[in-house]
This record gives C-alpha cells, structure tokens and sequence, in this order.
C-alpha cells in the first residue's frame, strides 16, 4: 500500500502523468490512474498536440505554469530521447497594431520574469531564415520557448511516479462517481470498482462527460483546430534528423492565426483561422473501438486555404510547396480561455484538472499537488477556479457561445475593457431602463452591464478639464468619464453598485463563524459597518470584505466573487446554526456619494443621517420615500455618502425617488470609470487585480484590518512575526509625469534600471490632476520620492513612488 489518502486520476494524458508525477514527489503514493485508452497514446490531446511551449500572457499564474513546464520538461528524457527542446520562440507582427502588441507582450514578460526581446525585422530572418524579412516589421523573441514531445513527456513522468508506487491501468473507461455524505468514496468502471479518498479529473476533452457522473457541470467546449504538414522541402533537407526534429525557433504570425514548426524536412502549419468547428463530448469515438485517434478529426482543405495562402506570403519557400496532410485536432476551450481547476463546489473529494494545454501542464499540475497536499498552491488561482463562473454563465448556450469566442481570439489583440458580445445582456440591474435613458455606455463583468460613462453627461462643463491619453487607453473611454468623477467631487452621483455580491449570514453562531474566518473584530454592536480580511492558512489575502451587523445574530456581508462564496460555504458548522443567503440577484445598491449626498437623502427619510448620528462605517435599516432600505455609511471613492441597498423590485423607485430629490443638488449618474479613479485617488484597493493569494495584509497595506488580540482566525498564526516593518515588497502609489501616458495594469516597473515589479491597477486621478499607477516594489524601493520607470509599449515612462492617499489623506470628506 501507499501513503497518503487514495487518490484516483481520471486519464493518463500529460495532465494526468504529470499530476501523478507531483503528488508521488510529496509522498503521496497511493495513486491510481485510470486511462480509458492505451497508454500513453491515449486518444486524447496529448497524443496529436504538436507541442508549442509559449511562456507570455497577460496573465501572471499562465506565465508561471508555462514556465514551470518548460524547466521540468527540459530535465526530463525518455530511454535518452529529449522531452524538451529550447529552440526560443518568435513572434512577429506584419501590421502596426501586431508591432505594438509585441511590444505590450515584451513588457508582460518582463513583469512575470521571462527574459524576452524586441528584434528588428533583419535580426528575425537572421532567427528564422525562412521568413520574407521585407513584410516584417518586427518581432517578439523568447529564447526560453521549445518544443515539448507531449506523449515523451507524459511517459517520462508516469515512470517516475511508477517507481513510487503509483500504478497507471489501461482500458479503464470510468462509467460511476460513488459518494458517501457528500465525499466522494470511489471510482466505478466497466471492469470494476476502485476506492478513494480523492477523485482528479484530468479527462481533456471528456471532462465534461465525467463532470456529469459527479452531477458537476465542467464548462469547456472541444474544438477542431487544423495543423497541417507540408511536402518535404528542399531548403530543409539536412537541417534536421528524425532525432531532433527541429533546430529554428517555434513561429508565430498571429496576424494570420498561424503558428509554424519543423518536422525534420517539413513544416508543420497550425491555424485558428478558420471558423469554430464545435463537437460534443459524447460524439467523441470511443479511444478502443476507434479506427485511428478520436481526438484527430477528418482534416477539410476548405477551411485552411487561406491559412495557406498567407502561410506561403510569409514563407516564401511555402509558394511551390502543398500542405501533404493534415488533421483536424480537438482541444479544449472554455468561455474565458482558462483553465478549469479545483473541487466540486458540492462534493468533497471530487477535483477537476480541465483545459489545460501542453504549455501550462506541469505548472497547472505542481499547483494541484500543492493545493491537494498542502492545503494551498503557492500561486494566486483565481483566474483558473472552476467556482469562478456565476451561475448564469454555466449555462450551455452561454459555455458554447463563449467558448467559440475564445478560439475565435486566440491570436486577436484584445485590450483588457474589450468586452464579449454574445450573449449579452445577460443581468442587469433594476437601473439598467433608467441607465440606457441617459444614454449609458456599458461594459460587461461577470455576465453584469455595467455602466462605465453616460451620453448625458457629454455637456458638462468639466469635460474641457479632462486631458486626452493616447490611442490604446483611450479604447472603451470617454472623457466624460472624467467629468463625472469632478462633478461627483464637488456635487452628487449616484453610482449603480448591484453588481457587488452580497451575502446575508444569519444564525445563533453566525458571529462565531465569521470572527473565525476574517482578521478583524466582528463583536461589535448592531449598526456597525467593518472592513476584514479572508485569508488562507498560509496568511495571503483571499479576498477583502465588509461586514455589516444589522442585528444581533444577522449580517449583510459584501464579498468579491463566488469563490468567496464557495469559501464561507465549505467552512459552514454541521448543526445548522449558522445560515449563508445569497441575496446580490435579489436586492440592488445605490451608491449615493458626493458633498451633497446628505441634502438629497435626509429629506427623504425620518432617519437622522448627521454625522453624529450615523457616523462613517455605520448601517441603519429604514426608509427612503416609500422605500425600504440598508443605508451603509461607506463610501469607496473617498466622499460623504451612503450604499444604499432594497429589493430588486423597488430598485427602479429607488433610483427614481433619488434622482427626482437630488435634481435640486446637481445630481448625475456616474460611471465605472469614475469610481475607478476615485478610488485609486484615495488608494483603495482591488481584491484580485492589487492583491491575491499572494500577498499579506501587511504587504498590501491593510495591517490596519488586523486585529491579531481578537483570538484565533485563520491565517492568524502565519502572520505571528509579521508586521509593516517586516515586508520585503509592497505594493506603491506611483504618479506618471506625463498625463497622456495611462497605463492599464501588468507593466513592468523598474528601479536603478532594473525590472523591480509590475503595475496592478492604474487610472488617471481627475480630481487631483495625477496619473496614477499602484505597483508592486521591492520595499527598498517604495519610499516615497524614489524615481522609477514604467515600460509602456516598449518605452520608458518616467514615474515618482509617491505618499498615499493622494486624495484627502485626512479623510475629512468621508467624515463630514
């Protein structure tokens, strides 16, 4: 027997080896894994991928997989054959838009530690000689990109955890989840019944069907992708032999959706240019009936001749070339192109490893170990949770829709506000009439519309005092934003806040339960407003909340996202003594702030709203006109005001009665980008984009949300010896000198010269005149007054660490 809980992986593909791989290295022994097809050419992904390793996205945790992936596989062989091969990675542009992103894409890898370079279309062709140099102009170059053998690699690790007593079985088609109390206990297949503690679905394409067995819907949909192999071509021959394969760096011209890579004397042509060709999971073939690799699909010429014609504009050798054959390849896809990963949100046990490519295998499997092992991954994964989505967005036609789209973008430039869409809208609030009227601009977030500007507000005189930014920042804005913001300073907005989750937790226990879970003091009494802290056991930041005591056994508790949810839910005592209600798609917010946020509600209500009254981070249950509400003294853009929530179907009174009240005060509506300057102006942080998993309250500047005398929380002990003084980094308020230079988040930072850390959120001030970016730095160098750069598109933008909050730092404007 093994150690450890008994632990069944669910497919042999390079997931499934490679998580296998990780949980024998930390002495979990007593794994099964179980492959519906052969091993290790299982039907599957692995077995057809052509095994492109890339490293650079705009998104942190990727990065860090791929290159995970590519140091563990370039130690890895098989019976004195390579796994992986270091031939760097070119990414060139063809059009002006392509050249700068190659640029953005070069600061990307920067902030997340991938040495990476900008080269000149003649330092291209010298990397690839294959290239027509004149319809270059330029290129992204990773020298530490390759090429994976998929099936080499899936093996190489299956033996390693072989030797420590895993056992890999072979024509096992898993057809029964069993369960017990809500904890899975085994595995059923066509052959018989293994036992276990813990369940990894690491099925690919077939995630979906055993998602089903478990009653867990797995949002991903398989994907036809065509790759094609030339004609063997005389410029090649010699180059290579069948041992290497490939000696000139993986290419990629996404201008066209294509990607290229050598097989000894042939190419072979990736493309994404052609149309969505969906298929079902269960119209997969079967991988032991099957006649050839279910996941290789029938290639069609129609669908790639255009890939082929700008193929051979790019490579000239290509123009007396054929593509001599070619499949139609399934993977998986999901409807924001991330991988899905974590435990069934209502059966214990049961994980989920799915949509991971080759790139992010072994990267996606150490972080599955760690957080199967030890609790946690060392890594921030809330992009990849499968608990990410709302409900609303698990629905097939949202998951099919949605998916298409992300092959459909695979290669596209995407600017971080661009938004999907279809299906849309999907929830809105019950402002959303009163909003359109205005003439709303909306943008989407977790299937919410939201408003980011209003047409409304295009003649206001602040609109003269809103500077212009350049081309890329000015994407998805308006300079009326900017209006609304100064005129939100100096009269009254009114903000649409539905979409912030809401949670009531009631009960006996219910502060018990709380104190337990977040860092601050709860034991306050009913009417009080507190700012906490979520924190995993290791001390890094899950999420931040606000928790209002309305009475004594009842709170409204504000949270970030369904994992938070899905976090309170787990922890939930047995005895039912304590009770969670989601309320968000129930109820709606106005956020009604400004200095003269009191002359518009206290004549509507016989409630004192005085500051000696109500003071700043209090709540009251009343009326507003006919309205009954929960006034919460907060305010997150540094102003006097209230969020003031009611029921869905009073939301539209609400606002009515309100906006009618307030016209006597300069009332307008304002938007999402307003509040994300104000915000920023008073440096108010964002769970998510300024901290994760990652980062300490004391790193992120929250200490103040730590009450370690209040008795045990989690997270608590590992924060014993931590303090301000004690961090090695923080994250910084930075001013950019020039006001056109808006940056947007993930740029490289650098201090002496150096790259030191990687902007987070970023925003131009409009009431303080300041562009603005936070930042993570070393500690050394967040001191205010230190000069700094920002890599922006390639250039150097001067910036200064300066002294937070920019914005009323005596906070006598939320006080008044």
């Amino acid at each position: 027997m093994g150690t450890g809980p008994r632990v069944v992986i669910i497919g042999a593909g390079i997931v499934g080896c490679s998580l296998a791989d990780e949980l024998t290295e930390r002495g979990w022994t007593d794994i099964t894994v179980l492959e519906q097809g052969r091993l290790f050419a299982t039907g599957g992904s692995t077995s057809h991928a052509p095994g492109l390793v890339f490293q650079t996205t705009g998104n942190k945790t990727m990065t860090e997989f791929a290159s995970y992936t590519v140091a563990k596989l370039s130690g890895l062989t098989l019976d004195g054959a390579w796994c992986f091969q270091q031939l760097g990675g070119l990414e060139i542009a063809t059009t002006p838009l392509r050249w700068a992103d190659l640029k953005r894409r070069h600061g990307w890898a920067t902030s997340w530690g991938v040495r990476s370079y900008l080269r000149t279309p003649e330092q291209c062709a010298q990397l690839h000689p294959l290239l027509d140099a004149s319809r270059v102009l330029g290129g992204f170059h990773i020298p530490s990109d390759g090429l994976a053998k998929p099936l080499r690699a899936a093996e190489a690790q299956a033996r390693r955890a072989i030797e420590r007593g895993a056992r890999f079985l072979e024509h096992q088609k898993v057809t029964g989840v069993s369960r017990a109390k809500g904890r899975v206990t085994g595995v059923t297949t066509e052959t018989g019944e293994f036992r276990a503690d813990v369940i990894v679905s690491c099925a690919g394409m077939w995630g979906p069907l055993i998602g089903r067995l478990a009653g867990l819907t797995i949002p991903m949909v398989p994907m036809a992708h065509q790759y094609a192999k030339t004609n063997p071509l005389p410029v090649l021959r010699g180059r290579n032999d069948e041992t290497t394969e490939a000696g000139l760096p993986i290419l990629r011209h996404q201008d066209a959706d294509l990607y290229f890579r050598e097989h000894v004397d042939r190419l072979g042509i990736g493309a994404y240019g052609h149309r969505p060709m969906p298929v079902d999971p269960a119209d997969i073939a079967d991988p032991r009936t099957a006649t050839g690799m279910p996941s290789e699909l029938e290639f069609t010429p129609e669908d790639f001749e255009e890939s082929w014609a700008a193929a051979g504009e790019l490579l000239p050798v290509l123009r007396d070339a054929k593509p001599e054959e070619g499949i139609n390849g399934l993977f998986s896809f999901t409807p924001d192109g991330m991988p899905l990963l974590g435990e069934h949100p209502g059966l214990d046990g049961f994980w989920v490893a799915e949509a991971v490519w080759i790139t992010h295998s072994a990267g996606v499997a150490r972080a599955m170990a760690q957080w199967l092992v030890d609790g946690q991954p060392e890594q921030d994964l809330h992009a990849c949770d499968l608990n990410r989505f709302e409900r609303v967005q698990l629905s097939p036609g949202y998951v099919h829709t949605r998916s298409c789209r992300s092959f459909v973008e695979v290669y596209d430039v995407l600017h971080p506000l661009q938004p999907p869409e279809r299906p849309r809208p999907l929830r809105t609030s019950p402002f959303h009439e009163r909003q359109t009227e205005l003439g709303a601009y909306f943008l989407e977030s977790g299937g919410w519309e939201r408003p980011h500007w209003y047409a409304a507000n295009a003649n206001l005189p602040e609109v003269e005092r809103v500077p212009s930014r350049g081309e890329w920042a000015s994407r998805f804005w308006s300079p009326i934003a900017g209006a609304e913001a100064i005129a939100a300073r100096s009269r009254v907005a009114m903000f649409d806040m539905t979409p912030l989750r809401r949670l009531e937790v009631s009960g006996p226990d219910a502060l018990a339960f709380l104190q337990a879970l977040t860092t601050n003091r709860l034991d306050r009494k009913p009417g009080t407003v507190t700012y906490t802290l979520l924190l995993g056991e290791d001390g890094g930041i899950r999420s931040d909340l606000t928790v209002a005591r309305l009475d004594a056994e009842r709170f409204q508790v504000g949270l970030n996202s369904p994992l938070d949810i899905d976090w309170l839910r787990r922890r939930l005592p047995g005895d039912g003594a304590v009770n969670l209600r989601e309320i968000t798609s129930g109820t709606c917010c106005v956020g009604l702030w400004g200095p003269r946020a009191r002359d518009v509600l206290q004549p509507l209500s016989t409630t004192d709203f005085s500051h000696k009254a109500l003071g700043y981070f209090k709540g009251v249950e009343t009326f507003v006109g006919n309205v009954p509400v929960t006034a919460l003294r907060l305010s997150y853009v540094g102003e006097l005001g209230w969020e003031l929530y009611t029921t869905a179907d009073l939301g539209r009174l609400l606002w009515d009665t309100l906006w009618e009240a307030g016209q006597a005060h300069g009332v307008l509506a304002a938007g999402r980008d307003a509040f994300n300057s104000m915000r920023l102006e008073k440096g108010y942080r964002a769970w998510g984009a300024d901290m994760t998993t990652e980062h300490d309250p004391y790193e992120a500047g929250l200490g103040f949300a730590v009450r370690m005398d209040k008795g045990y929380f989690i997270g608590r002990d590992a924060l014993a010896g931590r303090s301000p003084e004690t961090v090695t980094r923080k994250l910084t308020c930075l001013t950019i000198a020039d006001p056109q230079s808006v940056v947007l988040g993930s740029e490289p930072v650098f201090a002496g010269g150096r790259p030191a850390g990687y902007v987070t959120s970023a925003a131009y001030g409009y009431t303080t005149g300041l562009n603005i970016a936070y930042a993570w730095l070393p500690a050394g160098a967040a001191v205010p007054g230190t000069a700094v750069e920002i890599e922006y598109f390639g250039e150097r933008v001067p910036a200064v660490v300066a002294e937070e909050p920019l914005f009323d730092p005596a906070m006598t404007r939320v006080r008044s």
